[in-house]
């Protein structure tokens, strides 16, 4: 059957395609020592994590949800494009990440590798140990990087984020952002996310925008974007339906990156609205998905005092010459409901009493993934916010996550839709 075309235009309408990436490699490679340097909270039983995502897979496709793997369309977009291949290589060793002096040689030996070793040195890191064919007592008489490496360091970081794909590429509508992830530690998960949209078959015979970069359906991901200080995650960023997009402000994204966002797809005749919400910038809320998400075409679940404290602006197209007009707006709930056509969202807090609600926050509580209107995945760990999201009649079905929440994400943050129809 011929895939979907890529089309996310709703948070909760029925998900058609999803993208994800199972627990491996990166995970082993974290350590009590490096865990806060990849932004986990603690070392992950990677077994058990890989379990736990599996799960959850087989969850998604127990409801007819066509599951891609991140680490599979990789290495099929380096079978079918020699290009794709050395566009990783050149782009993930350089001069700023591996120094001058080991550039050729460490790109030498992952041309010699097979797709899919490839992509288990991308995504899982390189030691200087497990570099074979280089002579590395003859590279250390040469190479300051070498000299200073020790035999169990890295000479190329893992990516254990890239487990939660919702940040490195957000579809909106008919088009993708490609965004500068705040932290060095994640910004090459974007830089592999864009090889898949660009050179995998099933997106080069797609039909669908580059929202970011704007510089051409083709446009390769601008690496010195990076420098900038303007940043975008996309579990800041919601397509809620009625063409109009919700946007987090937080510790990780800025006001910049989304007016470099809402003035492609006000010109695009995309989008007609784009709600802004300026949050605390806290670790607890990094992004808009950890504090809610909806759970129906007119409900959300949500954690209160982020929610109360939030200042919201539209964003609509200008006139008279204006890029935009900006408006300020009374709350979140208040303007969501506008855009949607809806009299009010419907609410379900986060459950418990005060110590249990912080707790079932931190544990993503509010971070499900709808898989259609009304269904929703959640952590079965959060038992006073699934009981309440039931007595508000959503149906919820349930996934272990001991190990897999310790990155900071729950099912939402898990998955990013490729393919998700409209609401109502």
């Amino acid at each position: 059957m011929q895939p979907l075309e890529p089309r996310v235009s709703s948070e909760v309408g029925k998900l058609r395609t999803v993208l994800v990436h199972r627990p491996g490699l990166a995970l082993e490679r974290l350590t009590p020592e490096n865990r806060s340097d990849f932004l986990f909270d603690d070392v992950v039983w990677v077994e058990r994590a890989a379990a736990e995502h599996d799960a959850f897979v087989d969850v998604l496709r127990s409801r007819d949800v066509e599951v891609l793997h991140f680490s599979e369309l990789l290495a099929e977009a380096f079978v079918a494009s020699d290009e794709a291949r050395e566009e990783a290589i050149t782009d993930v060793v350089s001069s700023y990440t591996v120094g001058l002096s080991m550039v050729s040689e460490l790109q030498a030996y992952l041309r010699e590798l097979s797709p899919t070793s490839l992509v288990s040195v991308l995504t899982g890191g390189l030691l200087v140990s497990e570099i074979e064919d280089i002579d590395v007592d003859a590279l250390r008489r040469r190479s300051l990087g070498a000299v200073l490496a020790k035999p169990n360091g890295f000479v190329l970081p893992p990516l254990p984020n890239t487990l939660f794909t919702r940040d490195s590429s957000a579809w909106l509508y008919g088009g993708v952002v490609l965004p500068p992830l705040f932290w060095a530690a994640r910004r090459m998960e974007v830089v592999l996310a864009s090889l898949i949209y660009r050179y995998h078959p099933r997106f080069v015979a797609a039909d669908f925008h580059f929202w970011y970069p704007a510089a051409g359906d083709t446009a390769r991901f601008p690496l010195e974007d990076f420098s900038q200080g303007s940043s975008l995650e996309g579990g800041d960023v919601m397509p809620i339906g009625g063409r109009t997009v919700l946007i987090g402000l937080g510790e990780r994204s800025t006001g910049r990156m989304v007016e470099h966002v809402a003035s492609v797809l006000f010109s695009a005749g995309e989008v007609d609205r784009v709600i802004v919400c300026r949050m605390a910038q806290q670790r607890s809320y990094m992004h808009l998905d950890t504090v809610m998400t909806f759970v129906d075409y007119d409900a959300v679940t949500l954690f209160p005092s982020v929610i109360e404290d939030m200042q919201v602006f539209s964003m609509r197209p200008g006139d008279r010459g204006d890029r935009f007009e900006v408006t300020e707006e009374v709350g979140i709930l208040e303007a969501c409901a506008d855009a949607l056509g809806v009299d009010r969202i419907r609410t379900i807090e986060t459950g418990g009493d005060q110590f249990q609600a912080a707790r079932e926050q931190w544990d993503d509580a509010n971070n499900v993934v709808a898989v259609e209107p009304g269904v929703v995945i959640a952590y079965s760990k959060n038992v006073h916010t699934n009981a309440r999201l039931r007595a508000a009649g959503i149906e919820v079905l349930e996934i272990e996550g001991s190990e897999l929440g310790k990155g900071r994400g729950g099912g939402h943050c898990m998955t990013c839709p490729i393919v998700r129809d409209p609401v109502r």
